[in-house]
């Protein structure tokens, strides 16, 4: 790969990582170096807490909190991985029918309180049902990727050997957010009906996709070389194009540039911000330094 800068990375394997993690794409101005980790989401709080990596794909909303929380990362236009997330709450139907409305008063587990896929639900539960969401008992599994991140007085851990899983099954509790693994077990069935159709309305409405997880750089890394982050940013958009071209009339759910990002980051902006999992409504530039603004423009 040639004798260039060495960064060590936290990438994600999907259609549109593969070519550079594969080695296909090649640089000889970086080497990068990618970990191995079992899953890149375990990787977060190394990213965020110890700033281990050079380059981090990381979920949006441990992004958002991150820089709430003074994290010296900056955020490149390059989506990774994005998805629409009605689907990714879940009930057990032998237990009776439950619907969103139904929520207030009950029990519903979710990873950790600040997962991405957490805040997304939300924010449908409330924007699009009219859930209260201060009354609905969350269950947490995991510590939240930012250290100095404290979950809301609705929240409650999980003991010890609980799984999320396993309870919504033996009814402790009564739905559970499944962080985008639909399981497969048939007695656990999307509480949102017609999940499909409500992504398609979802969209129309909002104009913007749900976006998932974006790369992120260090601001020293951006700042001291500049060159590097273009070229990190123009592999990551070869590796894109190296999956090939989307289905005609599919959307774009990992767009690349400034703009093409802009209707989906103000979104989930506006989604964390007014679950107060940021105290400050950043503007989307202010996600961004001279350098990674300008990356993709035309």
């Amino acid at each position: 790969m040639g004798d260039g800068v060495t960064l060590p990375v936290l990438l994600g394997d999907y259609a549109g990582t593969r070519a550079l993690r594969g080695g296909e794409l090649t640089s000889p101005i970086v080497r990068l170096q990618f970990a191995d980790v079992s899953s890149v989401a375990s990787a977060f709080p190394r990213a965020v807490r110890d700033l281990a990596f050079e380059v981090a794909e990381l979920a949006i909303v441990t992004f958002l909190i991150a820089k709430a929380h003074s994290k010296p990362l900056v955020l490149l236009p390059a989506v990774v991985l994005g998805r629409f997330q009605h689907a990714y709450i879940v009930y057990n139907r032998e237990r009776g029918r439950l619907a969103p409305s139904d929520l207030p008063g009950r029990r519903v587990g979710v990873r950790s309180y600040s997962v991405t896929t957490g805040a997304w639900i939300r924010g449908i539960l409330a924007d699009d049902w009219g859930v209260d969401l201060g009354q609905i008992n969350w269950v947490t599994f995991e510590e939240p990727h930012v250290a100095e991140f404290r979950d809301p007085p609705s929240v409650e851990r999980a003991k010890p050997g609980q799984d999320l899983l396993g309870m919504l099954l033996a009814g402790e509790i009564d739905a559970a957010i499944v962080s985008g693994r639909e399981p497969k077990d048939p007695r656990l069935i999307p509480l949102i009906p017609d999940p499909d159709g409500a992504a398609r309305a979802w969209h129309a409405k909002h104009g913007a996709i749900q976006v998932n997880h974006l790369v992120a750089v260090k601001e020293s890394l951006s700042r001291s070389q500049p060159d590097v982050v273009r070229e990190v940013y123009r592999l990551l958009a070869a590796s894109k194009r190296a999956a090939g071209p989307r289905v005609p009339g599919d959307l774009d759910t990992t767009p690349f540039g400034l703009e093409a990002c802009r209707p989906s980051l103000e979104v989930a902006i506006d989604c964390v911000h007014r679950q107060g999992l940021i105290p400050h409504r950043f503007t989307v530039d202010e996600l961004f330094d001279d350098v990674t603004r300008e990356l993709g423009a035309t």
